[in-house]
This record gives C-alpha cells, structure tokens and sequence, in this order.
C-alpha cells in the first residue's frame, strides 16, 4: 500500500473508532449569570421535543436530576429559580469499519517498507445515534441562562438496565462544568 493510502486510511479509523465509543458534549452559557444564586429548578415540558415513551421520559429526567442534586440545586414542582427542559433526538448515521492486512515485500522506504501487499476490507452499517439537549432559563429574567447537550451512539434493543448507565454517564459529563466557573 503506498504512503498516501496508509495517510488516508488512519484518519478514517481513527473517526470510526472515536464515533463509535466515544460521548460527544457541548454547552454554552450566559457569562453574566450568577449562577451560584439558583438554588431551585422545576421541569417545564419543551412543545415537541420529549421523548414520547413515558419510562425514558423519566430516566431521562431522574439522571438529569442526580446530577443536579450533586450540583446544589433542589427540584420544585412550582415556583424554581429555574426552568428546565430538554429536547431529544434520534438519527441514524452510517458507519464504515475498515480492517487491512499485507505484508513488507522490500527494504526501502521511511519505514524500511519499500513494496507492500495486501488488502483492506470494509463493512458499513447503520447506527443510531441519540442526543439530548438542556436548557436552564431564569425564571425571573425568563430568558435562557445555560445550554448543554450530549450525543452518544444508543441501542434501543439493548438492556434497558445498560441504557440507563449510559445516560447516567452522559449526563455526570454534560453537567461536569456546572455551574461554570467565571473566569
């Protein structure tokens, strides 16, 4: 395989092997906010952007709410510091899984490579990846304060149990940097 194959051919694995395992987050939010003010927050419902099975609407939630607890804050059926809600989203996207073999046929070369033999073989597939995104707004100033989401690959066919500790672990990583710290 020539130098500019093998050049190619690391990236696209690389991104395969970063998309397939790998929580991707995201977050913004207002840098005038005191945030160390908020120490309630009530869930509002978001028009057309829960989740409409009712059992991962509350997973969904409760592992949003450990996390917030952790954090300080206290869940409030009436009347939070803050307004929460989120959106969720399933696509489905391609992935492409490649493997190779050969062997070195010379001694030339930066690698002492020269010639090489040999095969790469793929496979495509289709994924599902799921993503979920936040939104704390002031009630008082009613206008949105923090903003995160996380998108992971999912497997609705999988273990509800092993489903669960995935969300669990995407929101610790989506809520790690909150509040954020005013530098």
């Amino acid at each position: 395989m020539k130098l500019y194959n093998r050049l190619i051919l690391l990236p696209a694995l690389l991104f395969t092997v970063v998309c397939s395992y790998g929580q991707e987050v995201h977050y913004n939010y207002d840098r005038g906010t005191n945030f160390a003010a908020y120490k309630t927050y009530q869930w509002v419902d978001v028009p057309g952007g829960a989740v409409t099975d009712e059992l991962i609407d509350r997973d969904i939630k409760r592992a949003i709410d450990e996390q917030l607890a952790q954090k300080g804050l206290t869940r409030v059926e009436k009347g939070g510091d803050l307004l929460i809600g989120y959106r969720a989203a399933i696509e489905e996207e391609k992935r492409i899984d490649l493997f190779g073999s050969g062997q070195n046929l010379g001694g030339w070369g930066p690698w002492g490579g020269g010639m090489r033999s040999g095969s790469i073989q793929g496979e495509t597939s289709t994924i599902q990846v799921g993503t979920i995104m936040v939104d704390m707004y002031d009630t008082a100033k009613k206008q949105l304060v923090w903003r995160g989401d996380a998108s992971k690959t999912i497997d609705l066919k999988r273990d509800p149990g092993k489903n669960y500790k995935n969300l669990q672990k995407g929101a610790a990583k989506l809520f790690k940097n909150y509040p954020p710290q005013v530098r």
